[in-house]
């Protein structure tokens, strides 16, 4: 048998397994054929694995909420302590609301939120888009849902109550819309965490020294110390996580040894029967005391939970048992234990509250305890920075952020990278905030906004998705709304309450940070739209090309689109302007699908524009949100294969559909098999012809072909719509990096092709 006869064998042989002809026929615009699908295969961890991701992951999640006893106590009593008894009131307070947001919330129910083992707001909101026809963009594929990562697991029956909800989402601009806003504001006051993160994490680690000399080192003195500490931090995130990574989860691990151990020997010392403080009756006591001051003293009890929302937006690096594990096994009873060791102190040390920590060392565990606090607090500030990056480049997948670089530090996991412009703004932003507001107790007024405002938004998220996805019994989402919901909300109002003495920053950088975000996605789906409207259909390019005397050069030419339903229309400006073209021609379309990866098996779609003669091909590349855009293996290379693979299987298509049109069930069994090896012999001929073509093409050279769209409000416009496209947005784009930058094009062997769209 030869060769070709096997490799035809084998293709009948996949069609059949796979059943896809049948799918292939299907008419849509959109690309009928892909690439061969792999099924999700979910294998379980061993134990080894999973005990070994819950020690890292004690290095990378828990740093800033592991580090929050360094303050909590002095923002909850500010102006100091007047009864003993506000102690157990403030302590029970601090010991329900862990146990309640982090422990509960967090750990037991949204961490089964995940979008494929990825985590955070824009993880929620894609989930959530991939249910009901939420998103904004009309780039979806009927293909997108058969990638395995793409598939939900739902079950059979659908209430009519996740319907109904379904349904009213679907029809509702409004509620697209605002769900799109308030991703994007979430996404920036998380944002705003890494800013405020680092300086309240630092700062009160080198309080120590004032404990330690007050009169040598004043707080103008101390400030200082801070901010080199949070530039030098700044710096250092060019190298990346990877090499320092493994020392993360063993500097945390000691320093939960640490607090829990001097929790433990301050409630033998001085109070054993603080554990009465878990008694909720002290809550109400201490309402019932202090009234209005309690409910304003909610703001500092919100600081013992800031960095809960990393254990959700983390969970991609690790898995859900792990980070399961290591919260219920080590983070959550060292910091109970922590807590109720500062409480039994100031039971006798009343005065102390405004350095409650530090005063509560022994003396010979002071400067261990202390260089460890700092390594500690360095390690929250580079958790929540570099989580900052990986929403920065979730927002850039889903058309939501201007043009940065990413940059991928470790060549082991995709999760970890740097982007210089970012890393800059927030360097200069926590100089600015360190230098403006100088103590803890200022910026915690505006931390706790930033921390509730995430909590509250992923709270309703997550009751959309235990309705839609889920189908949660009612009963169970009103009581999680009544009791979580409800509590979420009373924190909110309590810290913007100090709106004025702090409260604004986080508001004011998201508000400034989500309009930038908006008027970027607005322009962008303007564009989309546009291109949607102009694009050029497969009769309309044969016509394009019989209108002008172009000539065939030798090549492969690829044209960049963000367009994935048709071909664009900067191709007519071109072909009109400039009457050449290459042997070969393949329209990319780079598309983000709101899922964290796409397997590379899955990740090209071609389909082949009509007449064959012409060797024009669209491709559509996808990638998730945490997908690497750069791979190792050459982009042309693999584009050049997977062109090759796609002429195969498309021949062996054509070959069945001819036999099945020409051969007639009456016709006798010699006519079908001379007819047979008729067709046979002239589908192999053209595919071996096809194959040569590109296979040609690619050795002669690859040329990039970039469209450079400059966009204008179409006349007509309003002056809102005009400031924001003509103005704003032109001015980022200019003061931005351009799209060949950002996919690493080479410049040697790229074309740019200027348009201009009135949108």
């Amino acid at each position: 048998m030869s060769g070709n006869e096997q490799n035809q064998d084998i293709l009948q042989q996949q069609l059949k397994g796979k059943k896809l002809s049948g799918k292939t026929l299907k008419r849509h615009d959109s690309l009928e054929l892909e690439s061969s699908k792999v099924p999700e295969v979910k294998k379980a961890l061993e134990w080894s694995v999973i005990l070994k991701l819950a020690f890292q992951s004690i290095g990378v999640v828990y740093g800033d909420i592991g580090t929050s006893p360094l303050f909590v106590f002095a923002t909850v009593f500010p102006n100091g302590v007047k009864l003993e008894e506000d102690i157990l009131g403030a302590l029970s307070l601090i010991f329900y609301t862990i146990t309640l947001i982090p422990l509960i919330k967090y750990v037991f129910i949204v961490l089964r939120a995940n979008d494929n083992g990825d985590g955070g707001t824009f993880a929620l909101y894609s989930l959530i888009c991939r249910y009901s026809k939420v998103g904004l963009i009309p780039s979806q594929q009927p293909e997108d849902k058969d990638v395995s990562t793409f598939k939900l697991d739902l079950p059979d029956r659908r209430t009519r109550r996740a319907s109904k909800l379904k349904s009213k989402l679907e029809s509702s601009n409004f509620a697209k819309f605002f769900m799109l806003i308030a991703t994007m504001l979430g996404t920036s006051m998380v944002i705003g965490d890494g800013i405020l993160t680092p300086c309240i994490a630092v700062l009160s680690a080198v309080g120590g020294l004032k404990a330690a000399a007050p009169s040598v080192l004043t707080e103008e003195r101390l400030i200082w110390i801070a901010v080199a500490i949070l530039i030098l931090l700044f710096m250092f995130q060019r190298f990346g996580t990877e090499n320092v990574g493994n020392t993360f989860a063993s500097v945390l691990s000691l320093w939960f040894i640490f607090i829990a151990g001097i929790g433990i020997y301050n409630i033998v010392k001085y109070d054993p029967t603080i554990i009465r403080a878990l008694n909720p009756k002290y809550i109400i006591d201490y309402f019932k005391r202090n009234k209005k001051n309690a409910w304003i003293s909610l703001g500092g009890v919100v600081m013992s939970i800031t960095g809960g929302e990393a254990l959700f937006a983390d969970v991609g690096h690790f898995s859900v048992l792990s980070i399961q594990i290591s919260m219920c096994c080590v983070t959550y009873p060292a910091l109970i234990l922590a807590y109720l060791g500062q409480a039994a102190f100031l039971m006798k040390n009343i005065d102390d509250v405004a350095d409650t920590f530090y005063k509560s060392i022994p003396h010979s565990l002071y400067w261990p305890v202390f260089i460890v606090a700092v390594l500690a607090a360095i390690i929250a500030s580079q958790a929540l920075i570099s989580g900052t990056f990986s929403i920065i480049q979730q927002s850039l997948a889903l058309g939501c952020f201007p043009r940065v670089k990413v940059v991928h530090t470790s060549t082991k996991h995709h999760g970890q990278v740097y982007i210089p412009e970012i890393n800059n703004l927030l360097m200069l932003s926590c100089v600015i905030v360190t230098l403006t507001f100088r103590t803890t107790e200022k910026i915690s007024n505006a931390y706790g906004i930033a921390v509730v405002f995430v909590m509250v938004l992923t709270s309703c998220f997550l009751v959309l998705v235990m309705i839609m996805i889920w189908k949660t019994n009612i009963l169970f989402v009103i009581i999680y709304v009544l009791i979580i919901g409800t509590v979420e909300l009373i924190y909110l109002s309590s810290v913007l309450y100090k709106f004025d003495q702090g409260g604004y920053l986080p508001l004011a950088f998201s508000m400034f940070l989500m309009f930038i975000m908006y008027v970027w996605n607005y322009v962008y789906r303007k564009k989309y739209h546009f291109e949607l409207e102009h694009k050029i259909s497969p009769l309309k390019v044969k016509e394009a090309v019989d209108e002008t005397n172009y000539h065939r050069l030798p090549g492969l030419a690829i044209f960049y689109s963000e367009l994935v339903h048709g071909i664009p229309p900067i191709f007519k400006h071109y072909v009109e302007n400039v009457p050449a073209l290459h042997s070969v021609l393949v329209f990319v379309s780079v598309k983000s699908l709101p899922i964290s990866k796409v397997p590379v098996e899955e990740r090209v779609l071609f389909r082949r524009v009509k007449p064959c003669d012409l060797y024009v091909f669209r491709c559509v590349v996808r990638y998730g949100y945490n997908d690497v855009h750069n791979e190792e293996e050459s982009f042309e290379r693999l584009l050049a294969e997977r062109l090759k693979e796609y002429i195969r299987y498309d021949s062996m298509l054509s070959m069945n559909a001819a036999k099945s049109n020409r051969v007639s069930t009456e016709q006798s069994s010699n006519m079908e098999l001379e007819i047979d090896c008729d067709i046979q012999e002239d589908v192999t001929f053209s595919r071996e012809r096809d194959i040569e073509v590109v296979e040609r093409a690619y050795s002669v050279g690859v040329v990039h072909f970039v469209g450079e769209q400059d966009v204008i409000a179409g006349k007509g416009s309003g002056i809102a719509k005009s400031v924001v496209i003509n103005y704003v947005y032109n001015f980022l784009k200019r003061n931005l990096r351009q799209s060949s930058k950002v996919f690493d094009i080479p410049h040697k062997r790229m074309l740019k092709v200027g348009m201009i769209y009135e949108l």
